[in-house]
Parts: C-alpha cells; structure tokens; sequence
C-alpha cells in the first residue's frame, strides 16, 4: 500500500485486530508504536520536500530530502531489520523491543531535522520561482474539501483543524503536546508549508516519546498472538509447537467487525475488519488516503495552467499503490 509510511499500515491492522480480540497491549508497546509512527511520518514528509524540490527544478532539495531520510531508515533498519516494510508493529504489541542505545540515536535524529528543515525553509519558501509556482495555485476551499473527503495535510492546509490523532486520540497522543498545523488559503504553497512545520511537529513528539517512554513489556503476553521467548523453543517441546502454529496458521480471532482509523502523513487511514471465528479475515477494505484524495484533483487543477499540474499533483503527495490495489 503507503511504502512510504508502512508503520502506519501495520499500526491500523493491529488495532483492529487487536479490538476484535479484546487484547490490552502494555503501555511501552503503545509509546514505541507512537515514537516509530512519528518517525515515520518525518520520513515521509521529508521525502516529500525531496520529490517536490525535484518536480519544481530544485535538484538541491532532492539531495538533502534523501540525505535527511536516510538517518530515520538507518535507524529502522537498526530496529527491525528493514528500512521499508518492516513486519514490526504486529497484534499484541511490537515484534522487537528497542535496540541497546536507541535514545541516543533517536535523539540525534530529532535534533539534526529541524536544523535541516530551517535549511529547506531559506532554500524554499522565499524563493521567487517556487512562489510563483505554488501560492494561489491548486486553491480548495474548507467546504469543498470536506465535502470530497479530503483529509490530512490537504484538508489542514485549507484551514480545517482536522487530525485523527487530537480529534479522535489513539495510542497515547492524549499525552503529548503538539501543535495542529493549518493554512489559511488552501493553495500549493499552504500545502507545502503544513507539511513542512508538521515535520517540526514531529520532532516534539519524538522528544517527548523518548522522556516518556516507560519500562516493561514490548508486547502483551497473550498465547494466542504472542509467540513463547526463543530461548524457551530450545527446551520445552509445548513452546515449539506454540510458535509453530502461530507462525503457520496465525490466530483465531472471535467473529465481530470493526473499523479503525489513524492519522497518517496522507490522512485518514482507516481499516475496515470483518472476522467469522477462523484464523483467517472474513472481509478487510482499507480507507487509503492517497485513493480518496486523490478526487480532489479535478476541482485543484480546473482553471489552472497546465504547466501547474505537476506542481498541484505534487502538492497532493499520492502514493499509487495505496491507489491501484
């Protein structure tokens, strides 16, 4: 789906999942979720000024965008093997506690970006071309986006204080502080600038995860998501076949349906489950963000140039294969 924030796929299914089977996570599962969400989301953004930079000739921004990504993916891959597409937020908690010396790696990463994004704003936002290019370009206005569903930092930038993560708070978003980033006109640039203070943002939630962060499980110790330590494999024959089934067959979820949604750098991210009582999903619809805003398009780009597609395109942040799934 979204390759470019996967911890958000994997957080939307686990919630769901984990409504149906009545389970209750510890809380150091639920703030490593929020620290590996939000870090994510600053990579997303990040790689979004990099491809915005490039699709509006600055070939500097496409440099330093990957430049400053790469610190975040270093550190997943750190923590869970992989830099995209991690299998690490799963029912029940998280796959792996954090890595030995992850606070200072975490804090390096919070305290280089908004360094980093003061430079994206002196190369950027006064610049006369990208001005040109951006503001009053691609205008929607707050009725219109609501009404076309539109969410996240599109829906912001035209001046509705819509995100999932104070409106409707998961995990623990209803005890850190951060700020709501709107605009007032609706346009490019507004879409642009949301993205970019909410990348700050971020980094406040970064920062207060690490204070916060308390001791104790990384997931639940409920037999019917969580495998048996490995170590325990090696010497009790009920162990391995308790990790067997669960690796091979997964776990029966009790029949029911739920929907769940969460805030991610496109929008709303929703997942719609469905369990009959087996091992296996009766139904699954996922609520992608880059689908749904993506009909805002035609009213975006009617009247305008057509040099200014790409730049309006752009400024939607689509991501297709949350589209054509």
């Amino acid at each position: 789906m979204d390759y470019l924030s996967p911890l958000h796929n994997e957080l939307v299914f686990s919630l769901a999942a984990e409504a149906l089977l009545g389970i209750e996570i510890p809380p150091r599962s639920t703030w490593i979720r929020m620290l590996m969400t939000e870090l994510n989301r600053i990579s997303s953004h990040v790689m979004w000024m990099a491809t915005n930079g490039m699709d509006l000739a600055s070939t500097s921004m496409m440099i330093y965008g990957f430049r400053d990504r790469e610190m975040i993916l270093s550190f997943f891959e750190k923590t869970t093997g992989l830099r995209m597409n991690h299998d690490y937020i799963r029912p029940g908690g998280v796959a792996a506690d954090l890595p030995d010396g992850w606070e200072d790696d975490v804090m390096s990463i919070v305290e280089t970006i908004p360094g980093r994004v003061d430079e994206y704003d002196e190369l950027l936002t006064g610049q006369p071309i990208f001005k040109r290019r951006t503001e009053g370009v691609g205008i929607i206005s707050p009725e219109l986006a609501t009404a076309m569903s539109a969410t996240g930092p599109i829906l912001r930038a035209s001046g509705v204080a819509w995100d999932l993560r104070r409106a409707m708070p998961y995990l623990a978003y209803d005890e850190v502080d951060f700020d709501v980033i709107v605009g007032s006109v609706g346009d490019t640039f507004d879409r642009y600038a949301v993205r970019m203070n909410e990348i700050r943002e971020s980094c406040k939630i970064v920062r207060q995860c690490v204070e916060k962060m308390p001791l104790g499980d990384y997931r639940a110790q409920d037999k019917k998501v969580t495998p048996p330590p490995r170590a325990r494999i090696d010497e009790s024959m009920e162990a391995l076949i308790h990790h067997f089934k669960i690796f091979t067959r997964g776990f029966e979820v009790p029949p029911g349906e739920v929907y769940t949604a969460i805030e991610s750098p496109r929008g709303e991210l929703g997942c719609y489950l469905v369990a009959d009582g087996s091992n296996k999903p009766y139904r699954m619809h996922i609520r992608g963000p880059s689908f749904v805003n993506l009909q805002s398009l035609p009213p975006l780009l009617r009247g305008g140039l057509i040099a200014d597609a790409i730049a309006v395109i752009s400024s939607v942040d689509p991501v297709m294969g949350e589209v054509d799934r």
